[in-house]
């Protein structure tokens, strides 16, 4: 299967917080020829419900943390309520999906994050993805669509971030396809400058990427998405791009592509 492609996306909170945006991406989605998977967090979404309930999200450095009460917010909210909305609209959209977590079918199986300097609760970092089960999804033409949701395997659910789950599947699948993983956020790619939303900088390396950082044109939450990118070129992904919900159309040629040279 490898001379077939697999197409990975990783949706985040601002296509999935904007019901216009949410219906026009997946529509687009949907449309998508060969093999694919979506990927989408929910933080937004989360504090927002979090906050109606009378709970105060904890956040350090942009993370959230995760204690007993805010881990059953965020599987309501990512393997509930957003990951069925975005299911039912790809059945709408005659794009066979079903919607799973890490527990389900054992697909992602994590472990509680360890406490180095700072404590994340219920945070978990990936070990393991069931390729050979997802694999069976895919040959049957039904497209998995992972929340941030992961399991430890004794009973224990924690918060993956969103796009470590894309980059693991992704890593996991190129043992079987051609992968190629694709970050759709608010940005038509990395920017030079953060107030011209035209300034992509259309590609990135390694060695680009640690000067982008020194120079703090890369920093806070860009860093770790970047990170997860070029762990996934170096386990065997062949092509990661970054763009806004663009980037999954043809006719799009605006968008940021990272490689290791």
């Amino acid at each position: 299967m490898k001379n077939k492609t697999l197409q990975i996306i990783k949706i985040g909170g601002n296509i999935i917080n904007d019901d216009n945006a949410l219906t026009s991406f997946l529509k687009d989605f949907a449309l998508l020829e060969g093999p694919k998977i979506l990927v989408h967090g929910g933080g937004k979404k989360a504090t927002e419900v979090s906050e109606a309930m009378g709970l105060e999200p904890k956040m350090i450095d942009g993370r959230r943390v995760t204690d007993e009460v805010n881990l059953e917010v965020v599987t309501m909210v990512y393997a509930g309520l957003l990951n069925k909305k975005i299911t039912a609209l790809l059945q709408q959209y005659n794009c066979n999906a079903i919607g799973l977590s890490g527990a389900d079918a054992n697909c992602i199986v994590a472990h509680k994050r360890i406490v180095e300097d700072v404590d994340f609760g219920f945070a978990g970092d990936v070990d393991t993805v069931n390729s050979e089960f997802v694999n069976v999804l895919v040959q049957n033409k039904i497209t998995p669509v992972f929340c941030a949701i992961t399991h430890d395997k004794k009973g224990q659910l924690l918060n993956t971030n969103a796009d470590t789950i894309a980059s693991e599947v992704s890593i996991a699948m190129s043992e079987l396809y051609n992968t190629e993983l694709n970050y759709v956020f608010e940005f038509k790619g990395v920017l030079l400058a953060i107030e011209d939303k035209n300034s992509v900088i259309t590609e990135i390396n390694l060695a680009k990427y640690e000067q982008l950082i020194e120079q703090g044109i890369i920093s806070e939450g860009m860093i770790p998405k970047l990170h997860n990118c070029f762990i996934a070129l170096k386990k065997g992904v062949q092509k990661v791009k970054i763009g806004d919900a663009s980037l999954i159309k043809k006719t799009n040629n605006l968008y940021t592509t990272l490689s290791l040279k």
